[in-house]
């Protein structure tokens, strides 16, 4: 794969060369796609699913990596689904039973028009008793005088007035209890020409997600909310006729994924108060409508997380997508970045322009982020913050164009925490040194480390990892052991366990007499992977047989059993963090050659030497002199002796 990846990259020019030959001078030169389903980048086939699903009214999950487009595939399904289907929703006071509320739809537009003739139907009734209260209140009054006049007996005016006011207050106040009633709620309205909905659920409570029933602190005595007036509508419903998205869909409640696999299967879900301690738990309306599309959104993670139900009505009833991290580095994806940066620009609204040596730095970038040659990273989210961070160095400097050195100023301060982190540790051992970077010591290694490789950022940082191993005769009776120390994981105390059948293969020597002491210095933070197998299989082998390793040599790569080096991950990191902290050489493993993407401030800096088996690692890792050349001559005979071992014959049937 790392051949045919080179192959690509050796048909298409270097970037500094393609950009020079494109036609335009910045990106306000580009052309930016209307359709937002034409903006996305690199997800072709993802792009074509969800158009189909979007004509069929299909359920869509789309599982990848951070940054890859997910969200704006969602929000594109809207462009593919009719219009004339949205509806309002009305909420009415139900006589019969006042704790469920009817449900009514009507076409989009009209539910406006309808609240507010009740409003003034409501409004005229409270005029016209308004009016009959109030002639009833003066009659009432003017009666109590006559009777004082004729009978001047204040205790006759004081009652009247009394009568009156009491008239006055009853008659209005349960006249508004009766409008209250009557005029109906808006739940959800649409404007004439509206969009089609487009939700955004992620993270949403079970009452932002489901609706809700507001509390009233009225609940008796005539001063209570009618329930109609308490309703308020979830994202469900805010969806209905268009595209309900949750990304991070583990992260839901396994009680709200249940209702949500409900309101898919039915198309309407009832509104009902979310709270058992509220008055609302008692109201419970009639179904209202949820027929939306549901595009679900996760890393590989959030399908452990999810309802296994909702998942089938999905896998049954819809597609599943996996997105694409990177995209091949050719001319019509490097064109593809291009009017990115273009967009990008464009929705910022805030930044300049880039011009043709900005954009190239860009697209530098991409080929780094994406970790192999002849590929260019999709994670475009974290691809958009540098641009936005370069063209905020612009405005700073009152620039009218964001150019390449702005760029390269960015990549310098837009830098992850990680590798902040790994700029403070390595600025800490210079002054405090854990390793070095000259001559020779036995059993002594500088392996190599990527953080970040397991997080949601495509960014890894680098870091020298000193390995130190002792060996001792086995203080047991039941033979020697590896111990390891330094906060290791499940996989990389496997790592260290696999080492002893290569060190026996490549000594000759059974390590099961011995006690093999492997010390990972400075990592406070755990250790993860197999990456450090041959540095182990170095310091071990150095230690058994008393030969100095080259400590101005770092190395990195995983071993299988047989001392085949395998490739790993983060390999252009860690070549950096190599180069940045004073070492000469670093082996890699050759399959993973074709993923070396340096900055350019690291070119020529240190030697790359990519290397296939353990002996190959031996003979660079090594200090030269008689100990070396006896142990390769050994490991050579020991080597080809098993070459020459013939295969054990089959057993007889």
């Amino acid at each position: 794969m790392a051949e045919e990846g080179d192959e690509r990259s050796a048909e298409i020019p270097d970037v500094e060369t393609w950009i020079e030959g494109q036609a335009f001078t910045t990106t306000a030169d580009i052309k930016i796609p209307e359709k937002l389903s034409d903006q996305v980048i690199g997800q072709d086939s993802a792009v074509e699913v969800v158009r189909k699903a979007a004509e069929q009214k299909r359920h869509v999950m789309l599982i990848g990596e951070p940054g890859t487009g997910k969200s704006m595939l969602a929000k594109a399904m809207t462009e593919y689904l009719p219009k004339d289907e949205l509806q309002d929703v009305i909420a009415y006071h139900n006589p019969e039973d006042p704790n469920e509320p009817r449900i009514r739809t009507v076409p989009a537009g009209k539910g406006k028009e309808i609240v507010a003739a009740q409003k003034r139907e409501a409004l005229a009734k409270k005029s016209q008793k308004a009016s009959m209260v109030t002639a009833i209140v003066m009659m009432v009054v003017v009666l109590s005088i006559i009777l004082y006049i004729q009978t001047p007996d204040p205790m006759i005016l004081l009652f009247g007035i009394m009568a009156a006011a009491m008239i006055f207050f009853a008659t209005r106040y349960v006249g508004q209890r009766q409008e209250n009633y009557m005029i109906p709620k808006l739940l959800i309205s649409h404007e004439e020409g509206a969009t089609i909905p487009f939700i955004d659920a992620t993270g949403a409570h079970a009452g932002a997600l489901l609706g809700d029933v507001k509390h009233d602190p009225f609940q008796s005595g005539g001063l209570e909310t009618p329930a109609h007036e308490r309703l308020e509508v979830g994202a469900i419903h805010k969806a209905s006729k268009g595209v309900l998205f949750v990304d991070e869909i583990n992260m839901l409640r396994m009680e709200s994924q249940q209702s949500l696999l409900t309101a898919l299967q039915e198309g309407k879900f009832s509104i009902t108060g979310q709270s058992e301690r509220s008055s609302g738990a008692m109201v419970k309306s009639e179904p209202v409508p949820c027929d939306f599309i549901l595009v679900c959104a996760g890393n590989m993670d959030a399908i452990q997380g999810m309802h296994p139900a909702l998942r089938s009505r999905i896998r049954g009833y819809g597609y599943e997508v996996y997105m694409r991290s990177t995209m091949d580095d050719t001319d019509e994806n490097r064109t593809k970045l291009v009017r990115f940066v273009a967009q990008e620009v464009a929705k910022d609204k805030k930044i300049p322009h880039f011009d043709r040596r900005a954009v190239m730095e860009i697209i530098k970038e991409a080929q780094r982020r994406a970790g192999r040659r002849g590929q260019l990273t999709l994670r475009l989210r974290e691809l958009g913050g540098l641009i936005r961070v370069a063209g905020d160095m612009a405005r700073e400097e009152s620039a009218p164009i964001v150019t390449q050195e702005h760029v390269i100023k960015a990549k310098k301060v837009a830098r992850s925490l990680e590798q902040q982190i790994v700029d403070r540790y390595i600025q800490a051992h210079k002054l405090y040194p854990t390793f070095t970077t000259e001559g020779g010591a036995v059993g002594v290694v500088n392996g190599l480390a990527a953080m970040n490789s397991q997080s949601s950022m495509s960014e890894l940082s680098g870091i020298v990892l000193p390995i130190v191993a002792e060996v001792t005769p086995a203080q047991t009776k039941n033979g020697g052991q590896i111990i390891a120390t330094g906060k290791l994981g499940e996989i990389a105390k496997e790592a260290v366990q696999n080492v002893s059948a290569i060190i026996k293969k490549y000594t000759g020597e059974d390590i099961t007499n011995h006690d093999v002491h492997v010390q990972f210095i400075g990592t406070y933070d755990g250790v993860e992977g197999d990456s450090a197998s041959i540095s182990i299989a170095t310091a071990v082998i150095s230690a058994l047989e008393e030969v100095p390793v080259d400590q101005s040599v770092a190395m990195t790569g995983s071993l299988s059993v047989r001392g085949q080096v395998l490739p790993v991950g983060g390999v252009t990191a860690k070549i950096e963090a190599a180069a940045e902290s004073g070492l000469k050489k670093v082996l890699i493993p050759k399959a993973n050659q074709y993923d070396v993407v340096l900055e350019e401030r690291y070119i020529g800096k240190i030697e790359i030497v990519p290397v296939t088996n353990m002996g190959e690692v031996l003979s660079h890792a090594l200090v030269s002199g008689s100990k070396k050349d006896g142990l390769l001559r050994k490991l050579a005979a020991l080597v080809e002796r098993s070459a020459l071992k013939p295969a054990a014959k089959p057993a007889a049937p």
